[in-house]
């Protein structure tokens, strides 16, 4: 297997961006190291990619102050051509994913408070929307980060028939059926659940096999497990913890969290402590259990990524300009640095495309 890497970053200085667009990488897959092949796209802000399920295409959407989703053809196996561009149904998209069909997209705008479904076509171009929600309701205890609705991920669970919404403004997480026919969004029953007033929900990974969902709360620094039930009965919560050890004082805010492809242990990105916290997953309950906290190596870890054997995680320090290699232990879950650090303009994003050599 051949494996590419695509970086994406932010590059506006509103954004404190010093990147230049998407990068390709290939990876090492016996070190986990990876050679440039350089920015295979400039474009701006492209925060957040995202790989359409048949490998052809990659997509971006463009934080900061615009409202747009970009599209890719790969070519060969790295170089990125341009399709277009399209609106996302509102401002600062952060964030976007495929149904099962690979017929339909759906995407996050932070700022506009929106969800949005448009149409793929199998020439990789999208459609116009065909769903567009508008979130709406009293926003949690900060005034400055929570003044209004700001949905922040938008993840398929692993049965497809659901997409989960964490809203860091209004303190809720939203559960969405969704139907592939039309490429609408149909509330779940109930239709969301609340998180702690202030938690602030950012990201939520599932367990790849049990009815277990963990969402990472930006701005009390804390980790929620639910128990989620995909026949549509919404999200029980069955445990909260700290993403930080119990002895560390420091303004912090969590960032991503990842499930292990093994389902067994969690990890959560800290941005001020700077480092990766690890947990262990009770397989009887899904409840949690920390193990350790690894330093990231550099300044706010925005994002993180397993490599798609699971054998390596990179994390992402936006404020340093590094991707930290780490190699994972996959009887213990700690991780252990690999040596190498790519240097790279304020890092947003991860993805792993992953061919067969011809």
């Amino acid at each position: 297997m051949a494996t590419i890497v695509y970086v994406g970053c932010y590059t506006t200085p509103d954004r404190s961006g010093r990147g230049e667009g998407i990068s390709a990488y290939r990876m090492d897959p016996d070190s986990g190291d990876w050679q440039s092949l350089g920015i295979v796209a400039r474009v701006a802000n492209p925060s957040y990619l995202a790989l359409h399920p048949q490998q052809s295409f990659l997509y971006c959407v463009h934080g900061g102050e615009m409202s747009a989703v970009s599209g890719f053809a790969i070519d060969g196996d790295s170089q990125l051509r341009q399709l277009g561009t399209w609106s996302s149904g509102g401002v600062n998209p952060v964030h976007l994913d495929f149904d099962a069909t690979a017929r339909w997209m759906v995407v996050a705008n932070y700022t506009g408070g929106t969800i949005a479904t448009m149409p793929v076509h199998s020439d990789g171009h999208l459609g116009s929307l065909s769903d567009l929600v508008k979130f709406a309701g009293r926003g949690g205890p900060d005034p400055v980060q929570q003044g209004s609705p700001h949905p922040h991920d938008i993840p398929f669970d692993p049965s497809a028939a659901f997409v989960a919404v964490p809203d860091k403004g209004l303190d809720r997480v939203f559960v969405f059926r969704f139907d592939s026919d039309d490429g609408r969004f149909k509330p779940a029953s109930p239709p969301f659940v609340t998180a702690a007033p202030g938690a602030g929900p950012r990201h939520i990974a599932f367990h790849p096999t049990q009815h277990w969902a963990y969402v990472v709360n930006e701005l009390n620094s804390t980790i929620s497990v639910y128990g989620f039930e995909r026949g549509g009965n919404g999200m029980a919560p069955l445990q909260t913890v700290s993403s930080l050890p119990d002895d560390v004082d420091v303004r912090n805010t969590g960032s991503e969290i990842l499930v292990h492809p093994s389902g067994r242990f969690v990890y959560v990105s800290n941005r001020g402590h700077d480092s990766v916290g690890i947990f262990a997953i009770n397989t009887a309950d899904g409840r949690l259990r920390p193990l350790a906290w690894r330093a990231t190596g550099g300044k706010t870890p925005r994002a993180m990524a397993l490599d798609p054997t699971g054998r390596f995680l990179y994390a992402a320090n936006q404020a340093s300009d590094s991707i930290v290699a780490f190699r994972v232990d996959k009887t213990s879950g700690r991780l252990e640095p690999t040596g190498q650090a790519v240097a790279t303009g304020s890092p947003s994003s991860v993805v792993f495309l992953s061919r067969v050599d011809s």
